[in-house]
C-alpha cells in the first residue's frame, strides 16, 4: 500500500558553512524543511582586507573538517573546495548560479556578519529565494506562527511554514492583523490579501486566526509566546536603512526569545498595476504545488489487491462500478471479462457491475447479459423527467440504479484496458478520508494514417479544457486530464452535485467537487497509457464548444452576470463537399440535471423521504 506523499517544495537547499560561525541552526531549519539529499554545504573562509589570502589556510583546513564532521554518516551534499575569499559574499553569489538551489538558508546575524554584508544588500536584490534563521529550532517543532498580510513574501513564507509543517508534523496558525476600523469581509476583500484568503480557505490543515490590530509588530510579539517557530518575510529597504528587514521583521528578531526565520523571495514583484495580480497567481501556486505532490498517486501503488480488499473490508464500504456505452460492440466484452475476474470474482472490490447503455444499435447491450451483467437504458430510468441525450445524463441516473457508497465510471471503448483502470481510482479514496473524487489520467498515443503517435492524444484537453482551467479556476491548474473518462467518488458527495448532460459532464462535475470538497477533496491517478478510438476533428470541435458553454455557465453562477443569456448555443459546423465548402448548423446546449439527492424518487429509495 501506497506511503503518503509530501510536499517538498525545496529539493535543493544551499547550508554555507563559515568560519567562526555555528553552522548548527541553519542546518537544523534546513534538514526539517527538505531531506539531506537535497542540502547541500559549502565551506566559505573569509579573510580580511588587508591581509593576505594566505593566511585564510588554517581556517580553510578547520572549515574542510568540519564540513567533513557534518557530512560524515549522511546523505548531505558538499562542493569539496572551501573559498578564501575578501569578499565572501561575492564568492557565495557565484556559487549559487551555480548550484542553483530553490533557497540559501543563513544564519542570523552572525553569518552575515562574517560575510561582510549587511541585511538590506542581501535583500534589495537577493541572488535566490533567503531564509534567515534567528536561534536553534526545537527537536520536536510543534506549533509554527506565521502573521500574513499577503504581501510579495506571502508565497515564500507560506511554502517555508507548509514544508516545516509536514515535516515536523507542527500545527501552524496564520495571523491576519486587520485596522480596526476594517470589517473581516472588507479586509480578506482587499488585495492582495483576498488571493492569499482564496488559497488559505483550500488548506483545511491550516489554523487562521485574525485580530484587530493597528500595531502589527506589537500583536505579532504577543502572539509569539506558545510557538515554537515564527515565520515572516523580509522587505527591502532604502539604503539609509541596510541593516533592516522591515519593521514587522527587525523587531522579531530583535525581541523574541525563541526560533524566528525570516523570508526573503528572489523574484522581484512587477509595478503597479499588475503586482497584485502576480501576488495572487503566486500564492495559488503553493496550493497547486502541494495538492499535486500529496494528492498524485499511481495505479501501481495499489496494485496488492489483497491488501486493498481488507482495507475496504475493515472500512464497511461497497463500491459499484458503472460502464457507460453507445455502440460499443467491438471492446465492450473486452472490457467486461478483464474487470469482472480479477476484481469480481478472484478478489471482490466490486460489489456491483452495470452497463449504461444509452440505445446502441449494435450487440453492445447483448454481450454486456450473455456475460451477465445488468443492463440499464438511461432513456428508461426515471422517465418522468424526460429524456436527455449525451453521456452525462447516463451517469446522472446511474445513481438511481446503483447502491455502492463509492460509485466509478469507465469508459467502454478502451482498447487495452487493464483492472489498473478500476483499481487504481478505487485506491486513493480507500486509504486517505480526506479524498472524495478521484480522477486518471494517462498518456494518450494518437492513431494517424494506421499508425499512433505517443503523446498526441488529448486535444480538447490541452486546447480548450486546461486553458481554461488555468484562467478562470486555477486551483484546477494541476489536474493533469480534467476530461478523462475515468473517475468516480464517494455518493455522499456525487449525489450533492449537478450533472451537465453532454460533453460538459466533466468539466462541470470537477468545478463543482472543488467547491463543494475544496482542492483537498480531489485526487488523481496515474493509470498508465490509454488507447482508445480517437473523434474526428469536428467531433472534437462540438465538445470544445460544449466545454466553453459549461465553464461560462459556472462563472455566471459565481460572478453573477447571465452571461450565457446573449450567447450563442447554435454551432456553425463547417463542411467540405468534394470541392466546395458549407454550413452546416448544430444546436449543442449543455442542460444541467439537478443533484440526484433533490429527486424524490432517488430520496425514497435511499431512504432519505
Amino acid at each position: 500500500m501506497s506511503k503518503k506523499r509530501q510536499f517538498m517544495p525545496f529539493r535543493n537547499v544551499l547550508a554555507p558553512v563559515i568560519y567562526g560561525c555555528d553552522p548548527g541552526p541553519a542546518l537544523a531549519a534546513a534538514r526539517t524543511i527538505t531531506e539531506d539529499a537535497h542540502i547541500t554545504l559549502v565551506g566559505l573562509m573569509p579573510v580580511a582586507a588587508d591581509r593576505s589570502l594566505s593566511a585564510g589556510a588554517l581556517g580553510a583546513r578547520q572549515v574542510r573538517a568540519q564540513v567533513s564532521e557534518l557530512v560524515a554518516g549522511t546523505e548531505l551534499r558538499r562542493r569539496a573546495r572551501v573559498r578564501v575569499s575578501h569578499k565572501p559574499w561575492d564568492d557565495l553569489i557565484r556559487l549559487i548560479d551555480s548550484i542553483q538551489p530553490d533557497l540559501l538558508v543563513l544564519g542570523w546575524p552572525a553569518t552575515l556578519e562574517a560575510l561582510g554584508v549587511e541585511a538590506g544588500e542581501i535583500l534589495v536584490q537577493p541572488p535566490c529565494d533567503i531564509a534567515l534563521v534567528r536561534g536553534s529550532l526545537p527537536s520536536e517543532l510543534t506549533r509554527i506562527l506565521m502573521p500574513v498580510r499577503g504581501g510579495p513574501q506571502a508565497m515564500l513564507a507560506l511554502q517555508l511554514a507548509l514544508a516545516l509543517g509536514k515535516r515536523s508534523g507542527a500545527e501552524l496558525t496564520v495571523l491576519h492583523t486587520r485596522p480596526l476600523t476594517t470589517t473581516i469581509e472588507a479586509s480578506r476583500r482587499a488585495q492582495p490579501f483576498r488571493a492569499l484568503d482564496r488559497v488559505l480557505a483550500g488548506l483545511p490543515e491550516v489554523n487562521r486566526l485574525e485580530i484587530e490590530s493597528d500595531d502589527p509588530a506589537a500583536t505579532l510579539m504577543e502572539m509569539t509566546t506558545g510557538h515554537d517557530l515564527v515565520i515572516v518575510g523580509a522587505t527591502g529597504q532604502p539604503a539609509e536603512a541596510p541593516s533592516s528587514l522591515g519593521r514587522i521583521a527587525d523587531r522579531l528578531l530583535a525581541e523574541t526569545s525563541g526560533s524566528a526565520i525570516a523570508v526573503k523571495a528572489k523574484q522581484a514583484m512587477p509595478a503597479e498595476p499588475d503586482q497584485d495580480r502576480t501576488l495572487g497567481q503566486e500564492v495559488i501556486s503553493v496550493l497547486v504545488d502541494k495538492w499535486f505532490a500529496e494528492n498524485t498517486y499511481h495505479a501501481d501503488e495499489f496494485s496488492d489487491l489483497d491488501a486493498l480488499l481488507a482495507l475496504k473490508r475493515r472500512l464497511g464500504l461497497t463500491i459499484s462500478l458503472v460502464l457507460p456505452a453507445l455502440n460499443e460492440e467491438a471492446t465492450v466484452g473486452k472490457v467486461i471479462r478483464s474487470i469482472k475476474g480479477p476484481l469480481m470474482d478472484e478478489a471482490p472490490l466490486i460489489d456491483e457491475l452495470v452497463l449504461m447503455d444509452s440505445r446502441s444499435a449494435d450487440r453492445t447491450v447483448e454481450i454486456a447479459r450473455d456475460l451477465g451483467v445488468p443492463v440499464f437504458v438511461h432513456q428508461d430510468i426515471l422517465p418522468q423527467y424526460g429524456e436527455r441525450r449525451g453521456k452525462g445524463e447516463a451517469l446522472w441516473k446511474s445513481l438511481h440504479v446503483t447502491r455502492g457508497d463509492l460509485v466509478f465510471w469507465i469508459d467502454t471503448d478502451i482498447v487495452n484496458i487493464h483492472p489498473r483502470f478500476v483499481y487504481g481510482l478505487i485506491g486513493p479514496l480507500l486509504l486517505n478520508p480526506t479524498v472524495q473524487f478521484v480522477k486518471g489520467f494517462y498518456r494518450r498515443p494518437l492513431r494517424v494514417d494506421g499508425k499512433l503517435q505517443a503523446g498526441g492524444g488529448g486535444r480538447v484537453t490541452e486546447l480548450t479544457a486546461r486553458p481554461l482551467l488555468n484562467l478562470f479556476f486555477p486551483e484546477l491548474s494541476g489536474v493533469i486530464q480534467p476530461l478523462s473518462g475515468e473517475y468516480g467518488g464517494r455518493r455522499s458527495l456525487l449525489e450533492q452535485l449537478p450533472f451537465y448532460t453532454g460533453y460538459g459532464v466533466e468539466t462541470g462535475m470537477l468545478i463543482d467537487v472543488l467547491e463543494k470538497a475544496g482542492l483537498s477533496g480531489i485526487a488523481q491517478v496515474d493509470l498508465k497509457e490509454r488507447v482508445h478510438r480517437n473523434q474526428p476533428l469536428q467531433a472534437l470541435s462540438k465538445m470544445s464548444f460544449a466545454i466553453i458553454q459549461v465553464v461560462i455557465n459556472k462563472l455566471e453562477r459565481r460572478f453573477g452576470p447571465d452571461l450565457l443569456e446573449d450567447v450563442n448555443t447554435t454551432m456553425k459546423m463547417i463542411r467540405q463537399d468534394n470541392d466546395h465548402f458549407y454550413l452546416e448548423v448544430q444546436e449543442i446546449i449543455e442542460y444541467e440535471r439537478p443533484p440526484m439527492i433533490e429527486i424524490p424518487e432517488y430520496a425514497a429509495k435511499r431512504g432519505m423521504a
